[in-house]
């Protein structure tokens, strides 16, 4: 029996790899075809900013407690004086405190005739404030001081942040633009490959405008508004079609 001829061998591979070579060709060249034969050539564009929002709201609350409504409602008017007075001091203007909101506090009987029954033993009233600001920077670092209040005695708590870009409207037009000069940009490429040009611009659908935290791609069909971080991406996205020529 004779061994196979390692002649033979590198043959057989460099027919393989001229058939593959082939193959490649033909697919890229079908690809080009279709490009060639079309009318129209359909393509996304996109668009990203980075922008800082300009507004926040801070929402917090404050309350007291006593064992009648009265006394407690006492509490609460002295405690909201020192509030007003600490954001006056801190040059806090644009601010909301909201109406009273009352809970009885009770506690559970145990023995005697009584046992398991509910008992009020107090009032809670509490009041939520909200403070709404051009100082993006300046606010949330005045939660954190916050806690001269309860030094004073008041029952301060601040709950939580919204970051707002108010010029998001006029984001978007620009960006809708923007986005729709990328797909140009991307159907000449493309229509070049394939020995074409763009003739005119036929159609444009906007997408979904996604805001989200900084560098963030996340996406959702209805499209994300982000509140937050202070910091944003928006991205904007167009679905165009061209005729060629």
């Amino acid at each position: 029996m004779h061994a196979p001829r390692p002649h033979l061998f590198g043959l057989a591979a460099g027919l393989f790899l001229a058939a593959a070579l082939c193959f490649a060709s033909l697919v890229v060249a079908g690809a080009w075809t279709r490009i060639s034969d079309s009318r129209v050539i359909e393509v996304t564009g996109s668009s990203r900013r980075n922008v800082q929002s300009d507004l926040v709201i801070w929402r917090a609350s404050f309350s007291a407690e006593a064992d009648t409504l009265l006394v407690a409602q006492e509490r609460l008017t002295a405690d909201r004086a020192k509030v007003e007075t600490w954001l006056d001091a801190k040059g806090v203007k644009q601010r909301h405190v909201k109406p009273v909101r009352i809970r009885e506090l009770t506690t559970m009987v145990k023995g005697g005739e009584e046992d398991g029954a509910s008992r009020r033993i107090g009032y809670r009233l509490t009041q939520d404030l909200e403070v709404q600001s051009d100082q993006v920077t300046r606010i949330p670092q005045l939660a954190s001081e916050a806690t001269e209040l309860l030094g004073q005695g008041v029952a301060f708590l601040s709950e939580n942040f919204s970051f707002i870009y108010t010029k998001a409207g006029e984001a978007k037009v620009e960006m809708m633009a923007e986005a729709t000069r990328d797909a140009r940009a991307r159907a000449e490429q493309i229509a070049t490959q394939g020995g074409r040009t763009i003739k005119e611009l036929r159609s444009a659908h906007m997408g979904v405008i996604q805001i989200n935290p900084l560098y963030s791609g996340a996406a959702s069909w209805d499209g994300n508004n982000d509140a937050s971080s202070a910091e944003k991406t928006i991205t904007a996205t167009v679905n165009a079609s061209f005729s060629l020529r």
